[in-house]
């Protein structure tokens, strides 16, 4: 039989080690308290002790990075070396050193200061001195660049994917000069100016076109692909933000300004021979559109904690996603790991080698926002695949995933294809303005001649020029004291049936604010021209007998060529890791800006990125860009080329707002509410058939004050509203003045309980003139409210009134019905 074990057992060797042990350091404490020494002695043991293991240390550790060394000797640069500080060189293989051209522009540079200053004093101060009457004593006193060159880090030269008749690099730079800038207003006894600047960036250059004459290059293209990191040390700036016309400003909008006035589509162009056509070299085409499908993430990191971390929490996820210098951002997912947005966004890409999409995802919290993962892919992947549908695992954090669908639209200048688009994106039945895009209207604003007076007679206007593409709208500059202006600027509209939708063109003194003339372009016309272009003088009408303005306007037709691939083909797109720190990439990738909140209309609004608003542009009541062009850092409602250097005016107020901005074809309450709601019909159909207004009813009254200069509206009641649950609905009405969809210009009702003929008797107002108004769309919503944490929240029901009637001043009172979408409104009393 086996022996029993024992209820205790002992690890004799063990005890025996551990005692020997104890006794070896306890030992020598007792002989030198047993021989009356002092414990210095064990203290100086101690220490002689710690420097040999150290100094073996050293000797062990230096022999293993010399090993290390030897077999890898980039990953040893690599980690003794802290990768911000290494050139672009080191980092990519394909990036060369360009010490002779350091050495080059070293030797040029002061004649490059010589340049700069004549630039300032010749180009900069008029300009400011006729921006704004405050600022016509405005001078520089002293322009000093600096002895410290500019640096150029790394060359990078393309040789694949690039038209042979140009060359296309990219130079990383950096500059961090000690100049000196005094600027002074004498009016105003102001004096300011800047001690130092710092930029670093990559500034992409261009030459084309490749001509068989000297010099063989014919111009030179120059712009940055993303925002420089830019540093400004100024002096006497408060003083100088108190100065009428200055005093909307701000440290970080002037930086954010400069700097998106350096990146693309805004670009420097100098010819080099006259032969070459600058006006075509000034009206690029885009190389593609990016579609975004921003869908879903999963397994984010949970990042609210409460009881001071104690209890670990979800987040507050949203994306903030980005093409070169355009910005978007998705609304917010309360209290969710596992998101979903459903939201579409629709990017230009100018110059795909180079260029990123970047997107990042933050929690959102009402301090400061936390970072959640990020995720870079290659543009020529996406061009190469046409259409990716895939999961992207997050970088620079430990979990999660975001599902995104990519489509890259090839712009073609027949439109063969434009039915089998318009079709794809349901175009060709919807009579809506707003959605996905069929196709890109460009347009190249040249001059404008013989434009009349405008109110005072034998005096020359200011004039600029409206631009709008349904309710769509953008902006020019504006041209001061003349009659016939020149503007050379590049606008761009997204267009979702150019078959039924107009180019509206009107030109308005800024200063006496009046039209000096417009016009109206049917894009069908466009569709019957040769390569869908026109380039010609327009005759502007109610404006003088020889008026004209001429411009370049091309239109082109998305198209989703897909690849065709074998079978067993599988793809997974190019994912780039991030080269700088997480810290360092929010402070340069996220927007401190205001975008349009999630539109809350069925028919999508075409995604605006962040740009600038012009001096005289009303912030709340400008349409946005039709384009995701550049962002500026104050307001949605241009393109950047619309820039112009003297357009101080901005709106401090808005700043600290912080809104999604609106999804062309998805959004919280869209596509999914207004499905939901189709259901809901058909369940309550049922195999009967229902009435005219099977979603019930809402009676308004409408009109324009011309003495408050307001849209008035007054909610009156709904009827035979659709019942939510079996105790009814608990309706309100929202509104919004298209296209202005912003949280501030929202307008609501309060909540009815419990009942399907609500009465309101509610009066709102919107800021807005009467023939701004004109072009506007009323877009009401009705909603069931539901309780704290209920399901039961959705539409009941939606109404586009547009508001371009002639009986808007004496106004009018209404039943409308409520239709799924709101497209097709009617009014039924």
């Amino acid at each position: 039989p086996e022996p029993t074990p024992s209820l205790l057992s002992v690890d004799v060797t063990g005890l025996v080690s551990q005692f020997a042990r104890s006794f070896v350091l306890i030992f020598p404490v007792y002989v030198l308290g047993y021989l009356g020494l002092s414990f210095s002695w064990v203290l100086i043991a101690l220490c002689g002790l710690f420097w040999i293991r150290r100094h073996r240390g050293g000797k062990t550790s230096r022999l293993g990075r010399a090993l290390a060394f030897l077999e890898d000797e980039e990953e040893a640069v690599r980690l003794s070396v802290s990768s911000a500080d290494l050139p672009a060189w080191v980092h990519f293989p394909d990036t060369e050193r360009a010490e002779w051209l350091n050495k080059t522009v070293k030797q040029m540079w002061p004649f490059i200061c010589q340049f700069v200053e004549k630039l300032f004093r010749e180009t900069i101060e008029p300009a400011v001195r006729g921006a704004n009457n405050h600022l016509s004593t405005f001078s520089f006193t002293k322009i000093d660049i600096g002895h410290q060159p500019l640096r150029i880090n790394g060359v990078k030269v393309y040789t694949e994917n690039v038209d042979k008749r140009q060359i296309i690099l990219d130079l990383q730079i950096s500059f961090v000069g000690n100049c000196e800038i005094d600027l002074e207003i004498k009016r105003y006894f102001c004096r300011a100016g800047v001690k130092s600047i710092q930029i670093h960036g990559t500034m992409r250059v261009i030459l084309e076109p490749l001509i068989g004459d000297m010099p063989l290059i014919g111009a030179l293209s120059l712009f940055f692909l993303r925002k420089p990191l830019l540093e400004i040390n100024w002096t006497g700036l408060t003083n100088l933000l108190d100065v009428p016309g200055l005093n909307g400003l701000s440290d970080t909008i002037i930086l954010d300004i400069i700097s998106n006035y350096l990146v693309l589509p805004n670009r420097i162009t100098v010819p080099l021979v006259s032969e070459v056509q600058i006006a075509q070299l000034r009206f690029p085409i885009p190389k593609g559109v990016l579609r975004i499908h921003f869908i879903e993430a999963q397994d984010l990191e949970g990042k609210d904690t409460y009881l001071k971390g104690i209890v670990k929490g979800k987040s507050d996820p949203y994306g903030i996603i980005r093409v070169g210098n355009q910005i978007f951002q998705s609304k917010v997912i309360k209290e969710n790991l596992n998101p979903k947005w459903n939201e579409v966004y629709e990017a230009l890409v100018y110059e795909h080698p180079g260029q990123e999409l970047e997107i990042e995802l933050f929690d959102e919290d009402p301090d400061k926002d936390d970072f959640l993962g990020s995720l870079m892919i290659d543009l020529i992947e996406v061009e190469k695949e046409r259409l990716l549908d895939e999961w992207f695992t997050l970088d620079e954090v430990s979990k999660g995933k975001l599902h995104l669908k990519l489509e890259w639209l090839t712009l073609m200048p027949t439109a063969e294809n434009l039915d089998k688009v318009l079709t794809s994106i349901r175009a060709d039945k919807d009579q809506a303005n707003d959605g996905l895009s069929s196709a890109l209207l460009i347009l190249y604003l040249d001059s404008a001649r013989n434009l009349p007076s405008g109110k005072k007679i034998n005096s020359n206007p200011n004039p600029l020029v409206l631009l709008s593409v349904g309710h769509k709208a953008q902006e020019s500059k504006i041209r001061y004291k003349t009659n016939e202006p020149v503007w050379e600027e590049n606008f761009t509209f997204f267009v979702h049936n150019p078959k039924r939708q107009d180019l509206e063109v009107e030109v308005r003194d800024e200063q006496h604010q009046c039209s000096l003339g417009n016009f109206k372009l049917p894009l069908s016309q466009l569709l019957e021209s040769e390569d869908l272009t026109m380039h010609q003088r327009f005759h502007l009408s109610n404006s003088g007998p020889n008026s004209t303005i001429n411009m370049k306007i091309a239109l082109r037709v998305l198209s989703l060529e897909k690849q065709a691939r074998s079978p067993d083909h599988q793809h997974s797109a190019q994912v780039k890791r991030p080269s700088l720190s997480k810290d360092a990439r929010k402070s340069s990738f996220k927007p401190q800006v205001p975008v349009s909140p999630p539109p809350d209309s069925n028919k999508p609004v075409p995604a605006s990125p962040v740009t600038d608003s012009d001096k005289k542009t009303d912030t709340a009541e400008k349409s946005q860009p039709p384009n995701a062009s550049p962002q500026w850092p104050t307001d949605l409602s241009r393109s950047s080329s619309s820039l112009h250097a003297s357009n101080f005016s901005y709106s401090p107020s808005h700043l600290s707002v912080k809104e999604p901005t609106p999804s062309i074809a998805s959004d919280i309450s869209l596509p999914i509410a207004t499905q939901e709601l189709r259901q809901r019909l058909r369940q309550l159909e049922n195999g009967t058939t229902l009435g005219q207004s099977p979603l019930g009813q809402i009676q308004l009254t409408i009109r324009h004050s011309s003495q408050r200069n307001k849209l008035i509206v007054v909610v009156h009641s709904c009827r035979n509203l659709i019942a939510f649950s079996e105790e009814g609905s608990d309706p309100y009405v929202r509104m919004y003045l298209l296209p202005d969809k912003r949280r501030s210009g929202r307008r609501k009702t309060h909540v009815s309980k419990k009942t399907l003929n609500p009465v309101f008797d509610q009066i709102f107002d919107f800021s807005v003139s009467l023939p701004e108004v004109q072009r506007r769309t009323l877009d009401v919503a009705v909603k069931n409210s539901g309780g704290f944490l209920s399901k039961d929240k959705g539409l009941l029901g939606k109404l586009l009134v547009p508001l371009a009637s002639e009986e808007l001043a004496k106004g009018w009172t209404q039943w409308y019905d409520l239709t799924e979408d709101g497209t097709r409104p009617h009014g039924a009393s």
